[in-house]
């Protein structure tokens, strides 16, 4: 633990730092990556300095944050400490990533990409995360009818509601021509943009609500093709005005994954409406939002005791519904509706029993195992190995969540080349 006299006079509490390394193109793990840990804009000098293993995972440190209270209402004082690290490996370009959010009681984890040290010698890669949305300013959004009319001639629209593997992210404004465009896994945008829009210390049932809200959002675009039919070529833009704020290479919450993990293929409906909702929301403070959800409001709701339904039916009526996608783009096979566990057997099980042993080639602290269609101990072990790796809750049990993640993980180290 870092001696709290280096961290701001107000920062009193600690919150969790996980730091994970991977090599863009083979999405390897990292070993032996410096990391050094400061505070960003601070003259203190280096807090930590930390080293990866073998899974590219450095050890959890703890860090000064804020009062909590300063996050459960809106405050002119910032409700987060923000931390710079410098990562340098052999062979790799090094990174530096300044404003990496960490809140009182909260884990964050930083996923680190290194690109091969070829690629563009003697450059560092600099990724600054600004301000998050409840307390910097941000435009408002546009408002937008919350159903998009598909009968014009020409307009491209999917047949069925499908999760998509990937989305792909327009830095900037539709308009601006220089903004990059990040291919991101549905997931981890999920999991950006809330982290982004959202305090990561509110209620379960808050989170629960506004990730529904931002899933929904993020499906009615891909589902009617929103940007395509206007001539352009990616998913959703990271303007606020327009869509939700996405930041490239930014931390995300604990708290926040793991509900994006168990509601991923969930998204809001009304009866006899075939796409997904366009539910927009603001922070209902310094904006106001008729029929749309309030962040803040919800967040009052959650300390009431509101369910997650029950707040979105607050803001959007009682005819709001949560709906299941029929399909997951990119994963091997679907989840088998039912735990894997010590004594399971069948081809779902040797399934996933091939895609950890191919994952333990990658990831070598995973035991190896041998497929064979039985759930015994070997795989216990591996699973609860890539449970701890990928911060999953260590259970040794193959559920919804870790189902997914393996599959994930597994379709990751088999391609030849990421996409970002």
């Amino acid at each position: 633990m870092p001696d709290i006299r280096y961290a701001q006079t107000d920062n009193l509490d600690l919150g969790e730092l996980r730091i994970q390394v991977i090599a863009r193109g083979t999405n390897a793990p990292v070993d032996n990556a410096k990391i050094s840990v400061s505070y960003s804009g601070g003259p203190e000098g280096t807090l930590e300095e930390l080293r990866t293993d073998e899974s590219g995972l450095a050890e959890t440190v703890s860090l000064g944050a804020p009062p909590l209270e300063y996050s459960m209402e809106p405050s002119e004082q910032q409700p987060y400490s923000e931390y710079t690290i410098q990562v340098a490996a052999e062979g790799y370009r090094p990174v530096n990533i300044s404003g990496i959010e960490i809140f009182s009681g909260e884990t964050a984890t930083q996923e680190v990409r290194m690109d091969a040290e070829e690629a563009a010698e003697n450059q560092t890669d600099n990724i600054v995360i600004p301000g998050h949305t409840l307390y910097a300013d941000y435009p408002p959004k546009i408002a937008e009818s919350e159903i998009k009319p598909v009968s014009e001639t020409g307009e491209i629209v999917l047949s069925r509601v499908v999760i998509p593997e990937y989305v792909i992210v327009h830095d900037g404004a539709p308009s601006d021509s220089t903004a990059q465009d990040y291919y991101i896994r549905y997931r981890d945008y999920v999991k950006n943009v809330a982290s982004s829009e959202i305090y990561s210390t509110w209620p379960d049932a808050t989170i629960r609500a506004n990730v529904l809200a931002i899933m929904s959002f993020t499906l009615n675009r891909v589902y009617t093709e929103w940007y395509r039919n206007r001539g352009y070529g990616f998913t959703i833009t990271s303007s606020t005005a327009y869509d939700q704020k996405f930041v490239y290479g930014r931390n995300v919450f604990d708290s926040i994954s793991r509900v994006v993990d168990e509601m991923f293929q969930n998204y809001l409906s009304r009866p006899n409406v075939s796409q997904p909702i366009l539910t927009q929301y603001c922070d209902g403070q310094r904006v106001t939002c008729s029929n749309w959800l309030s962040q803040w409001g919800s967040k009052y709701l959650g300390d009431q005791g509101y369910s997650a339904i029950e707040i979105l039916r607050y803001y959007y009526g009682n005819n709001m519904f949560i709906n299941t996608a029929e399909e997951v783009s990119g994963v091997p096979s679907s989840w088998p509706r039912v735990d894997l566990t010590v004594g399971s057997t069948g081809d779902k099980v040797r399934q996933i029993q091939e895609e950890l042993a191919r994952i333990s080639r990658s990831y070598p602290a995973i035991p190896a195992i041998t497929p064979d269609g039985i759930y015994g101990s070997a795989t216990r072990e591996a699973v609860e190995k890539f449970q701890q790796i990928f911060g999953l809750p260590v259970t040794g049990v193959i559920d919804y969540q870790t189902w997914y993640r393996i599959s994930e993980i597994y379709v990751a180290v088999t391609r030849i080349a990421e996409l970002v």
